[in-house]
């Protein structure tokens, strides 16, 4: 059965009493304060930037305030590739992107480009994905997308350094390039489309699609195919909780028809269905599992990529989690090639939740106890670490609207000729921006009723050895708990999102 409604869902799936009651009364607190926002501003004329302080007053996270004090600094922008809402797109770069063009008079900014790539120092976020999709209408007003490339560079302080940013593919004639030596609103308006591309793919590409949906196709595949006696369904199961539910609302609320992206986002309106696809069609197993991905986008061993640190150790403890169970009721390769309804789970997730994903390398079966342990890991990572860390920052980074702006209102620049008034009548009005904040505050604030990750109360292995192996991974998990404090307590900005005990033990908000 599809579950389209939230009536169409097993009981088991559904929301306890009080997980409802909380979102539900979190939701009218948020459309009550959007009312009044709205009504507020709804004669103001706003001249500058600073305006967008008289609706920042809706529970803003102490991350928050420092963003919207700092927003405008080249280390702030650099910094989110790393560390901020969605860490997920920035790789280091081979060679010079092909799409990056130079118009005469740039051969100096080329030779910099060049120096900083021999020097293993340049990294590159591309937007491209982004080309072609059309455009939402909001109000019967034109909304505009753009597909920007940014090249930046690390310093031996570990600060990262955009050089120059390009916001669309040169398909016909060649796209300016925007420099930090621009004139300061030209080069603001630039990051601010970035940033807006960047809350695109952030919010579909790697929260939505790598998170909830992929989290489905778990929890679907994991109640189709393995008893509950199953030690993987027993593995796997407490990861699982609210998941079901929580996406009925996100399709009936968020993504839906005259949802929440049609209304106020620029990929809405068709465009983000479209984007989806595209995301589907480039999503690899390799880049779900931390310790390829880091390596394949090249950071490894940055020692200012927080997320990259903990996403490895938080892996680590998870893997040795995951081999323990599995050592106990596999005791051999071949146990795992003969168990059919392993088999008939590792294939329904590929093949019909993926819709035929063995060509980007998830597998159609299960062949090795080390196979086994990598799928489970990247089962419950995604639905515990990978969803933290494309979800926590969202109050922290987007609650300041012109850090990352649901939609652009006028077209990207083509010229240098940038004013206040260009700045504000491209950024999101005041309606579209207060929507950003209630969404961003329900959606991002620390949930009450969370179960942090590997602490949920039901005890699904009877057996002494199991639970053993439990008790292990809960003190590994608050050893990184407290080296994740004592590391964050040297930052001006602590890294949080993969902290064992605020990552939720499922997708459930």
């Amino acid at each position: 059965m599809a579950g389209a409604g939230l009536n169409d869902l097993p009981v088991d799936e559904r929301f306890l009493e009080d997980k409802r009651i909380d979102f539900e009364a979190s939701l009218a607190k948020g459309l009550a304060e959007l009312a009044i926002k709205d009504s507020l501003n709804i004669l103001a004329n706003w001249n500058n930037v600073d305006d967008f302080n008289r609706i920042f007053w809706c529970g803003p996270s102490k991350l928050a305030v420092q963003v919207r004090d700092s927003w405008k600094e080249d280390a702030l922008f650099g910094y989110q590739f790393l560390n901020g809402a969605n860490p997920m797109l920035l790789r280091r770069s081979c060679h010079l992107p092909d799409r990056l063009v130079f118009p005469p008079g740039m051969e100096e900014l080329r030779a910099q480009l060049e120096n900083e790539l021999r020097a293993g120092t340049l990294f590159e976020a591309d937007y491209s994905l982004l080309d072609g999709i059309k455009a939402n209408v909001i109000l019967c007003r034109q909304q505009y997308l753009a597909a920007p490339l940014v090249m930046l560079k690390l310093q031996s302080d570990g600060k990262l350094l955009p050089m120059v940013i390009q916001l669309q593919l040169p398909q016909q004639g060649s796209p300016p390039p925007f420099l930090p030596t621009d004139p300061e609103l030209t080069w603001l308006l630039a990051k601010c489309w970035v940033r807006s591309s960047e809350f695109q793919i952030h919010e579909l590409q790697y929260h939505l699609l790598r998170g909830h949906l992929m989290a489905e196709v778990i929890a679907v595949a994991t109640m189709r195919c393995l008893p509950s006696v199953h030690p993987i369904f027993k593995l796997i199961v407490p990861h699982l909780r609210y998941t079901m539910e929580i996406n009925v609302r996100a399709r009936n609320g968020l993504v839906s028809d005259y949802g929440v992206f049609d209304q106020v986002v620029s990929t809405g309106g068709g465009g983000h269905v479209e984007f989806l696809k595209r995301a589907k069609d480039v999503l690899t197993y390799r880049s779900l599992c931390p310790p390829d991905d880091l390596a394949d986008r090249g950071l490894l061993g940055v020692q200012s990529s927080y997320y990259g640190q903990d996403a490895l150790r938080l892996w680590e403890i998870l893997y040795g989690y995951v081999e323990g169970i599995v050592k106990i009721h596999y005791k051999s390769d071949e146990t795992v090639k003969s168990d059919l309804e392993l088999q008939s789970w590792c294939r329904e997730i590929t093949e019909i939740g993926l819709l035929g994903a063995e060509d980007r390398g998830f597998p159609q079966s299960l062949q090795s106890l080390d196979q086994l342990c990598k799928f489970a890991t990247m089962c419950i990572f995604t639905c515990t670490g990978q969803h933290s860390s494309t979800h926590m920052g969202q109050l922290d980074w987007y609650a300041w609207v012109p850090n990352a702006p649901c939609t652009m209102r006028m077209p990207p620049p083509t010229t240098q000729d940038v004013t206040m008034e260009t700045v504000i009548a491209s950024l999101p009005s005041v309606h579209q921006a207060s929507v950003q904040m209630s969404i961003t505050w329900q959606l991002g604030r620390r949930q009450p009723f969370m179960v942090a990750l590997g602490q949920h109360e039901e005890e699904y292995f009877s057996d002494p050895a199991s639970k053993a192996v439990l008790k292990t991974f809960r003190e590994k998990l608050a050893a990184m708990d407290k080296d994740v404090d004592a590391r964050n307590a040297t930052l001006a900005m602590p890294y949080e999102y993969l902290k064992p005990s605020l990552v939720e033990n499922s997708v459930t908000i």
